[in-house]
This record gives C-alpha cells, sequence and structure tokens, in this order.
C-alpha cells in the first residue's frame, strides 16, 4: 500500500506540495490527477526517493523508497519514459536492470514480449524508438523486478490507440492480482476507465479523494435549453446553483427530478436533461481545478462535507 501522509514540499520560496495525504490501498488502481504544476510530479518523486519532503512522510508498504533492501522487486517506477541510454538496445538495458536487481535472465525475453518489444524490436537501440516504444520499454522496466507497486507518470504518452487499450488491460490486470497502481495521466477518459480511486491536487493541494463511483456521483445534472439565459435564470430562482457544460450545456448543482421541476415551473422547455455522471471525469476535473488554489481550498471542502 502507497501512504501519503500530511506531505508537504517546498523549493525555497515556492509551496509544490502543501499538506497533501492520501493511501492507495492493495488491489487497486489510483488514478492521481491535477492541471500542470500541480504537484503530482513531486509528490511521485518525492515517493520515489528523488526529492526529501519538507514535512510529513510518502511510503511504499510502511517503509520509505529508499529504506526498501532491493527496491526494484518491490516498486516499479516510469517517471520519465527518454531516461534511457540512447546508445544500449532494449534487450540491453533490461539485461542490466536484470543484473542490478538480481533477476533471471529469462524475465528479460518474458517482459520485452509482454509490451510488444520482442524479436527486431529488442535489437534496435533505444535511440532509434519512438516515444511509443519507449514508454513500453519503460513499462518493461517497472515490471521487470515482479513488484507489487507500480508508480506510474503519463505512462500512455506516445501509444497509439491500441497501445493505450494495451496498457489499461495491462494495469487492470496487476490490480487485479492484488497489485498496488498509482497513475498519473493527462488522459482522463482512459484513467476513467482504469481507476478505482481518484485523487485529484491544484496548485500543490489535494482537492478531493475517494472511490471514482463516489466522487463521480456528485457532479450533478447536465441541462439543455433553447434558452440559456432563461434557463439560468429559472435555476438560480429555485436556488440552484449551475457552472458552464461543453457547448451550450448547463450543470445544475441538483438531481435531474429538481431541475426538472424548477425548469417546469418557470416554463422553460428542455431539450436535454440526465445526471452529469455521464459527462464523467472531465466534468469533475474541470470543476475541481478551473479556479486555482483558492478556489480549489474550496472545492475540497465540498468534497469533503459531501463524503461526511
Amino acid at each position: 500500500m502507497i501512504a501519503i501522509e500530511h506531505l508537504t514540499r517546498r523549493y525555497g520560496a515556492q509551496l509544490a506540495v502543501a499538506d497533501v495525504s492520501f493511501t492507495c490501498p492493495a488491489g487497486s488502481v489510483t488514478g492521481f490527477l491535477g492541471p500542470n504544476g500541480a504537484g503530482k510530479s513531486t509528490t511521485m518523486r518525492v515517493l520515489c526517493g528523488l526529492a526529501e519532503p519538507t514535512s510529513g512522510s510518502a511510503t511504499i508498504g510502511g517503509r520509505r523508497f529508499r529504506d526498501l533492501p532491493n527496491p526494484g522487486r518491490s516498486v516499479g517506477v516510469l517517471l520519465d519514459a527518454g531516461a534511457q541510454h540512447a546508445g544500449r538496445t532494449g534487450r540491453e538495458a533490461l539485461t542490466l536492470s536484470a543484473m542490478v536487481q538480481g533477476v533471471p535472465a529469462a524475465r528479460v525475453d518474458a517482459m520485452l514480449e509482454l509490451v510488444g518489444l520482442g524479436g527486431p524490436a529488442a535489437g534496435k537501440r533505444v535511440g532509434q524508438y519512438s516515444l511509443g516504444m519507449r514508454q513500453r520499454l519503460g513499462l518493461a522496466q517497472a515490471l521487470l523486478g515482479d513488484p507489487q507497486v507500480l508508480v506510474l507518470d503519463e505512462p500512455a504518452n506516445g501509444l497509439d490507440p491500441d497501445g493505450i487499450y494495451w496498457m489499461r488491460g495491462l494495469l487492470r490486470g496487476f490490480a487485479d492480482r492484488g497489485g498496488t497502481v498509482l497513475l498519473s495521466s493527462h488522459l482522463l477518459r482512459e484513467v476513467e476507465a482504469v481507476a478505482d480511486q481518484l485523487v485529484v491536487i491544484a496548485g500543490g493541494r489535494l482537492v478531493a479523494a475517494g472511490s471514482k463511483d463516489e466522487l463521480l456521483a456528485g457532479t450533478g445534472t447536465l441541462v439543455r435549453a433553447r434558452d440559456r439565459s432563461a434557463l439560468q435564470q429559472a435555476l438560480s430562482a429555485s436556488g440552484i446553483s449551475t457552472r458552464p457544460g461543453d457547448g451550450d450545456a448547463v450543470l445544475a448543482s441538483a438531481d435531474p427530478e429538481q431541475v426538472g421541476l424548477a425548469t417546469a415551473r418557470a416554463g422553460v422547455p428542455l431539450v436535454e436533461l440526465r445526471p452529469a455522471g455521464g459527462a464523467g471525469l472531465e466534468e469533475l476535473f474541470r470543476s475541481l481545478t478551473h479556479a486555482g488554489p483558492q478556489g480549489a481550498d474550496g472545492a475540497a471542502a465540498t468534497v469533503q462535507e459531501t463524503r461526511a
């Protein structure tokens, strides 16, 4: 299990992560989300021993990464697919890692086959690999030691649609066998498809954490009318707050029945009315992160009150 407890990290006067706490249980995929500069990479670097926390802790199975006797046999890490020696072949890169970790040599070819880099691709130099191939090699590196935990930062970058679908199945299977996955990605639809838990940060602060079903259930109602202004006035008159949705849609902070009754009383005909859960993770992400750090604090309070 991964445990982030009251983690704070400063770089001089800059506060990158502020008092962030969450856990990633075994047997689950946790989607770690936030806009650029939110603190995701900093949190993952601290977790993997590449940066020291200013305060708080980040542990894996109750231990800091650097205290693990052979980290690669416990934790598979992919933070930068470009961090490979360009002059080595894919097989050479994995073979060296296998020697360091004490992994049987036969596992090298098994992992290359698993990630789709068997045959001629294994003999190519990494410098000749496409971004997608480097991502696959990075995943092979992460899986080489047969770890119980995976920490992955943007692992789908450069993968084509078939590759993304393959990776989704790989991570789902890993978790279903009892593994723990912490996955950071900007591909929200893919995170929604594979994740069990969601953690959202903005401005270095936690704004939401919980099961996917729990968080997405609270996204409200998506509603459309030919006269958007009249629609918003009708909802406001009934005490229902709104925010912009995709196109001419409005997202209302009430269930569909309440929204329908409010618009019927005002005589506003609707062309669409449905739970916003169908809009999914993208709408939740926008609602939690668009306001910036100050708005994010307010969003965090809202989520915690909803869960309570």
